[in-house]
């Protein structure tokens, strides 16, 4: 049996989102090609994400326990392949070097390779901390760039744990010869698509056509009126009846995602000038690493490189945006909840049908009777 395993692993708001729901969406097409993207009875929501939490094994919004054997589950379905398997998700960027020789140990019937996905840091900083509140944190703005910039390199960060290229890179590399280790650049905002999905598939040597349905799945960023309002209602939540199950379908999908993040109006999230200047200097020593590392690159890796914004670029700060603006996304917020409020089944609603159910079942009894 000849088997070429592929292990995606992040990073986390890099388009990975997009690459899995495309390789989910065309599972049945890549398969015919000999390309596989293995996936358990969980169906779309666990994917991947579970065996993934089960190897590097964290505590994820109660989740923990749901996953145990999820890894060696995923395993074995890998194992009993042939040809191109893919396996991904982000949070592996996060794996120590000891989960990392399990995963090398597990697979080591295969040829392995290690595939990276990298985003310029003006980009990734600003989304991580979007993607913390969409999970219920509440740190401010500010206070998290601040624990960016001064937790360079340490491995209890959770940011640089997945976003620090060479320190991820280093760890799953480990024992791998560096063509087997593979980097794809995230193009620049603007570039279609297309382009990322296009150099994935240069990295797995297949034909980006044997997966023509794109998917409707998307991981989009909010605005800084937007997030605001989201960081606001997480701390207005504490101690209220709100399960993590609540929160990650209400306020995470429901609100933030499918409604908050598609609204044009509001001003982006950006960095303030001296956290750009921290991401500049970042990004020139990790450009200088896979340089002089030897890996394969897929893109440019000038796309690494943080763009300056424009001249007449107003850094907006995202904890305290303007209150008219943060008013109006209020009142959205309300409407978009008020609507969900009024499509689900109230209590009398449940009991009435019972009623009706009781009945039917009445008639029924006495005209066979």
């Amino acid at each position: 049996m000849s088997r070429r395993v592929y292990l995606h692993v992040g990073a986390p708001k890099t388009g990975t989102s997009y690459l899995q729901d495309r390789l989910r969406s065309n599972r049945k097409l890549l398969a015919e090609h000999g390309v596989h993207y293995p996936l358990g009875p969980l169906g779309i929501y666990a994917e991947q994400f579970r065996p993934a939490l089960d190897l590097i094994d964290v505590e994820w919004r109660g989740e923990r326990g749901q996953a145990e054997g999820a890894w060696d589950a995923l395993v074995r379905r890998v194992n009993r392949l042939d040809g191109t398997v893919v396996v991904s998700h982000e949070i592996l960027a996060a794996a120590t070097a000891d989960q990392v020789r399990r995963a090398m140990d597990d697979l080591a019937d295969s040829e392995v390779h290690v595939v990276y996905s990298a985003r310029d840091l003006a980009r990734q900083i600003p989304a991580e901390w979007q993607e913390g509140l969409k999970h219920n944190r509440r740190q401010s703005y500010r206070r998290f760039l601040r624990k960016v910039m001064s937790s360079e390199g340490r491995a209890n960060s959770w940011f640089w744990q997945v976003q620090g290229l060479p320190d991820v890179l280093g760890r799953w590399g480990t024992g791998l010869s560096p063509d087997r280790v593979h980097l794809v650049t995230v193009p620049p905002s603007g570039t279609p698509r297309e382009v990322l999905w296009q150099r994935f598939c240069t990295v797995l040597g297949i034909d980006p056509a044997w997966a023509p349905e794109e998917g409707g799945r998307e991981n989009p960023s909010m605005g800084a009126a937007e997030t605001a309002l989201v960081r606001r209602l997480n701390r207005r939540l504490v101690g209220r009846n709100v399960t993590p199950e609540d929160h990650r379908v209400l306020v995470k999908d429901l609100l933030a995602q499918q409604h908050l993040a598609k609204r044009p109006t509001s001003a982006k999230v950006t960095l303030p000038s001296h956290v750009f200047s921290f991401a500049e200097e970042v990004a020139e020593r990790w450009v200088e690493w896979v340089a002089g590392s030897g890996i394969d690159v897929v893109g440019d890796l000038e796309d690494l490189r943080p763009i300056p914004p424009g001249e007449d670029h107003g850094w907006v700060d995202p904890d305290h945006p303007p209150t008219r603006e943060l008013l109006d996304v209020a009142l959205e917020a309300l409407a978009v909840m008020t609507e969900e409020a009024a499509r689900r089944p109230r209590p009398e609603d449940h009991l009435g049908e019972r009623v009706k159910k009781a009945a039917r079942r009445l008639r029924g009894h006495e005209s066979g009777s």
